[in-house]
């Protein structure tokens, strides 16, 4: 499932612009934004070695908060505003901060990006963007808002790109091998339309690095992380293993083969032996990049 779905932006479920209601998914994207936690820590320990003693942190597109509430732990001078179309997921992103004891340097911006951060009242030193780039029609020009937004110095960080998700073996031992991967194919397919569909689509070559020196920026660097969770899984991974692949069957259906379409049913069924909710072969495998640059001094 991978490429494509966001955590903040909702990784688990998936983003699907025309009918998702983000804030119907509040408690996932909650949910399995924790359960890479791990790998955003890494994440921000990478940035870190750069990024050091940030005023003013901006998380573009935050949905419900974790890493925003992450930013805040891992640089505690900072102060962080979390900004996205949805106030209900700001909400849950607020109550967090509070129960983390960080609110008085937590704020929060509600409003479409990129417009929305013309009102920032202070340049960032640090905006971090998680695959919620890839939902704004034409990214070169969202990509120069955004660099207009650092304060000189300062540091834009994409997360784009990476691996899908793996969670079984490649023979389950029910329907044909390699499901997973004709899933991807079906997904690599939607995610063209859905970029295709939006408002101002520009096509454009994701280049991250050559984009990123486009908006004016220098010292281009990339790394990815993997999120690695061997079976047996925890609840939590199985709930977000159960999580994806049900949004993918939802998303897909009219897509999948018979039998394709019946493994799937078949894999989410709670009473199944072979399903997920019992199997002791379901792992969780994922792998996210971040790209970074920095505005000129």
């Amino acid at each position: 499932m991978g490429h494509h779905h966001d955590h903040e932006r909702g990784d688990g479920p998936r983003h699907d612009h025309t009918h998702l209601d983000w804030a119907e998914m509040g408690p996932m994207l909650e949910s399995s934004a924790e359960l890479f936690a791990s790998l955003y820590e890494r994440a921000l320990g990478w940035l870190a070695q750069e990024v050091t003693e940030p005023g003013l942190i901006v998380d573009a597109g935050s949905g419900p908060g974790v890493v925003s509430c992450l930013f805040a732990e891992v640089f505690p001078g900072a102060r962080i505003v979390a900004v996205d179309g949805s106030e209900t997921l700001l909400e849950r992103a607020r109550a967090r901060a509070g129960r983390l004891g960080v609110a008085d340097r937590f704020g929060t911006l509600t409003g479409d990006l990129p417009e929305v951060l013309g009102e920032l009242d202070y340049p960032a030193d640090l905006l971090w963007a998680s695959r919620s780039l890839h939902h704004l029609g034409d990214q070169r020009a969202a990509l120069a808002a955004f660099a207009q937004r650092l304060a000189p110095g300062g540091t834009l960080a994409l997360m784009e790109g990476g691996l899908p998700l793996r969670f079984l073996p490649r023979d389950i031992g029910i329907g044909r091998p390699g499901l997973q991967a004709r899933i991807d194919a079906m997904e690599a397919e939607w995610f063209s339309r859905m970029r295709t569909d939006l408002p101002g689509h520009v096509a454009e070559t994701e280049h991250w690095p050559a984009l990123l020196a486009a908006a004016g920026l220098q010292h281009t660097r990339t790394h990815s992380f993997l999120l690695d969770l061997p079976a047996p899984a925890s609840d939590r991974a199985r709930a977000y293993v159960v999580a994806s692949l049900s949004h993918m069957r939802d998303m897909l259906a009219g897509e999948l083969d018979a039998e394709d379409l019946a493994t799937v049913d078949r894999l989410l069924d709670p009473d199944d032996e072979a399903g997920l909710h019992r199997r002791p072969d379901v792992f969780v495998l994922e792998a996210h990049t971040v790209h970074t640059a920095v505005r000129p001094a």
